[in-house]
């Protein structure tokens, strides 16, 4: 179909099977309007001029906490054992050695990596503020911006969740002043991280490509007052309109909650609501080591979870209470954090896998809810995304269902069974990202090759 028809509609896809609200239906003829959004959803017979989907289309996935520059530690933590603590020597290692034009070849990279995975959204924990050493570049925004540039060229939505980092750690005594590897993190104080927030916010997409958001990077980087400042600050950040999503890495490590619990007497979760932060806009990222109070609190605030099972495995972090918190009332979503994999298909599987291990029992999740999980755009800013009905964005990502991985596969169930791999096409915005699996950058393995090799060479 070229043009438009007589509703408006820019382009028709024929879907062999769609997973849409109310499950998976098969032969689902879509509409995308000029705007970029969903003008039909419907079960109805091909169409002369329909571009066909084979396979099993989906909502575009949400990628709901990243650390862009961590795509460069895959494959190079696992030679010596250790902790979350150790693999951390490494991950400043690489921050070191990043400059605008760098992280702008980096993070371009491995958005396009996440497209070809069916992500159209991401929601990128951004800490990397300055240059080494702690001092401003001349456009304080040098790194946010080279974030913003990659998204753009790779073709995925970018929620920019500018993150506030204070401090070096926490003991019983209080907040460590930061190491030298990490001041490139830091600002002055919330209100420093304000002005920056607000010169970024100048560049919000009104079509919503990019988004900026909020982070606290944890309690162990901000102390209570500026938690506090920061509850004083979000609803002035959103001027008037929706409050600014706010994400922060809660309780991943035991380590973390003792030394909370030490200093402040209470747990993070905890601390966190008592700073007025603990509301429906929050997303705890890993939420890994809770309390029977922390799930209650969670629960009835409506939060977020945005557990990263490949990472939480990975470093050793542990099984988050993924089924518990979503009983107490919390909503779930999925990140690939530190992209160990890129895989949000596994991502979802994993929930399900991890709660199998946990618990000793199956179908913890059903499809539909796992689906949900890895389609939470609602935690990075972008409630009327993740599902396919009229009036949300042209956001699709099409599984198939003949590789050695899925065939036989019940289409409702494609999410136990395929891998990033499978992913055959993504449509952001009713533009083509990724046809026959392959990206419009081209190669993106190469382009993840020439962009990482640099920052391991004197190591």
């Amino acid at each position: 179909m070229s043009g438009t028809d007589a509703r408006g509609t820019r382009r028709a896809l024929w879907c062999e099977h769609a997973l849409l609200p109310e499950g998976h239906r098969r032969g689902v003829r879509i509409g995308i309007d000029a705007a970029g959004r969903l003008d039909r959803v419907e079960v109805a017979p091909r169409q002369d001029g329909d571009e066909i989907l084979p396979g099993v289309t989906l909502p575009g996935l949400a990628n709901t906490h990243s650390h862009a520059f961590h795509r460069a530690l895959r494959g190079r933590t696992h030679d010596a054992g250790g902790t979350f603590w150790t693999w951390r020597e490494r991950m400043y290692h690489v921050a070191a050695r990043l400059d605008p034009d760098a992280y702008l070849a980096l993070a371009r990279a491995a958005y396009a990596e996440m497209a070809l995975a069916g992500v159209t959204a991401v929601g990128e924990f951004h800490y990397v503020h300055h240059a080494p050493g702690g001092a401003p570049y001349a456009d304080p925004n040098a790194m946010g911006r080279a974030l913003e540039q990659a998204a753009a060229e790779a073709g995925v939505r970018l929620t920019l969740l500018d993150t506030l980092y204070l401090a070096g750690g926490l003991d019983a005594g209080g907040h460590q002043p930061p190491a030298p590897e990490q001041r490139r993190f830091t600002d002055r104080d919330a209100d420093g991280w304000a002005q920056r927030v607000r010169a970024l916010q100048e560049r919000e997409d009104p079509q919503g490509d990019m988004l900026v958001g909020a982070a606290a990077h944890s309690v162990r980087a901000v102390p209570l007052d500026q938690l506090e400042r920061l509850a004083v600050l979000l609803p002035e950040l959103g001027g008037g309109g929706p409050r600014l999503p706010l994400h922060v890495h809660v309780s991943e490590q035991p380590a973390e909650n003792a030394a909370c619990l030490a200093h402040h007497g209470r747990t993070p979760v905890r601390l966190l609501a008592d700073a007025g932060l603990l509301d429906e806009h929050l997303t705890a990222v890993h939420a890994t080591h809770l309390t029977t109070q922390d799930l209650h609190l969670l629960g009835e605030a409506r939060a977020w979870a945005s557990f990263c099972p490949t990472t939480e495995r990975d470093l050793a972090d542990g099984i988050g209470p993924a089924r518990a918190l979503r009983d107490a009332g919390a909503r779930l979503c999925l990140g690939s954090d530190q992209h160990a994999v890129i895989d949000l298909v596994e991502e979802a599987r994993a929930l399900e896998m991890h709660e199998r291990l946990a618990s000793g029992e199956r179908g913890r999740f059903t499809p539909a809810q796992l689906l949900g999980a890895a389609t939470g755009h609602g935690s990075i800013g972008r409630p009327d995304a993740g599902r396919l009905a009229v009036g949300a964005p042209a956001d699709l990502a099409v599984l198939s269902l003949d590789t050695v991985r899925t065939a036989g596969s019940d289409p409702a169930q494609i999410l136990l069974t395929a891998t990033a791999a499978d992913v055959t096409t993504v449509i952001r915005g009713g533009e083509t990202i990724v046809a026959a699996g392959r990206h419009r950058l081209g190669d993106v393995a190469r382009l993840l090759q020439d962009a990482i090799s640099p920052l391991w060479e004197d190591a």
